[in-house]
């Protein structure tokens, strides 16, 4: 026995195609298109573009005025017989070992101490104090700390020089200059790593440090088992940060020194600068460029894999 099921007219519309949703449809996608456009095509232009062609021309011989002439990895090779390139990027690293732990150090204790028993008011002011140096130019900060710093008539030798030391010179001496650059670098840009640690303090439950303090843990104990455990996460960002800053220094040893004296202060950054508007050989710059950015990723990759260790998201 078969029976046919008649379907109701209001059943037989709904399965005709609908031409005027499928109109609004196709509207809706060209408008979403549209607003996209002028992002995709600014990203394509001054991203995809210029990292494609330093991909590129990293393999040529370049001086931006005659024809690019191919020569394979020769850029690549000379990096490493270069000393000043060599020593160059042993001053980041040496740079960015001393900066970053000293950046993270002032933040969290600072951090901590802000928001330790403090009125709110207080609070905002030191947060805001802090982060003030970040938001001036880099390059207007250190020609007023070359002036801070010099060892004839700088205010920090005349300053010193009232508990009876002699003139340093900061500036003049390859030690001298580098912390010059690392004191100045880190005045500068800690203020961002010490509100991102604030936050992370914020959202620590206060009810575990007065749970711990009837166990009869304070101080170093509470800040050893509970502020660095929970605050893990937000250091593997901060760290990240600052790393990834701090390889790409410039403004600063630019400014203050020009790389100097001699080598000691000349960066990975100011050998791509010298590299191309001076020597005019593009494609070793991109070459050095290429490395440096190898080398951004790679510390960043092993900070990653020592964070399954060392971070609790817990």
């Amino acid at each position: 026995m078969s029976t046919t099921v008649k379907s109701s007219p209001a059943i037989a519309l709904q399965q005709v195609p609908n031409a005027k949703g499928r109109g609004k449809e196709k509207g809706g996608r060209r408008l979403a298109a549209l607003f996209l456009a002028p992002t995709i095509i600014g990203i394509t232009i001054f991203t995809l573009v210029p990292i494609v062609a330093s991909l590129t021309l990293a393999f040529f011989r370049w001086d931006i005025i005659s024809t690019p002439e191919f020569v394979g990895v020769d850029n690549f090779v000379s990096i490493g017989a270069d000393p000043t390139i060599r020593r160059a990027f042993l001053n980041t690293i040496g740079f960015v070992a001393v900066a970053v732990s000293l950046q993270l150090t002032v933040s969290i204790g600072l951090a901590v101490l802000i928001q330790s028993k403090m009125p709110s008011w207080l609070r905002t002011f030191f947060r805001s104090a802090f982060f003030f140096p970040l938001v001036l130019s880099a390059a207007s900060v250190s020609i007023i700390m070359s002036y801070l710093f010099n060892q004839n008539f700088g205010l920090v030798n005349q300053i010193i020089g009232l508990v009876g030391i002699p003139a340093v010179p900061w500036l003049t001496s390859q030690a001298g200059a580098m912390v010059v650059i690392i004191l100045v670098y880190v005045w500068q840009n800690f203020g961002f790593t010490f509100l991102l640690i604030i936050g992370g303090l914020s959202s620590i439950p206060v009810e575990m440090y007065e749970a711990s303090s009837i166990d009869g843990a304070t101080g170093w104990k509470q800040f050893k088992n509970i502020t660095l455990p929970l605050l893990s996460p937000t250091l593997l960002v901060a760290s990240v940060m600052a790393i990834i800053s701090a390889l790409q220094i410039f403004d600063q040893p630019y400014v203050i020194t020009r790389g100097g004296p001699g080598d000691s202060t000349r960066t990975a950054v100011m050998v791509i600068y010298e590299t191309a508007f001076k020597q005019l050989d593009f494609g070793r710059a991109f070459a050095i460029g290429i490395v440096l950015t190898l080398l951004i990723m790679l510390v960043t990759a092993v900070q990653f894999r020592l964070s399954r260790r060392f971070v609790h998201y817990n």
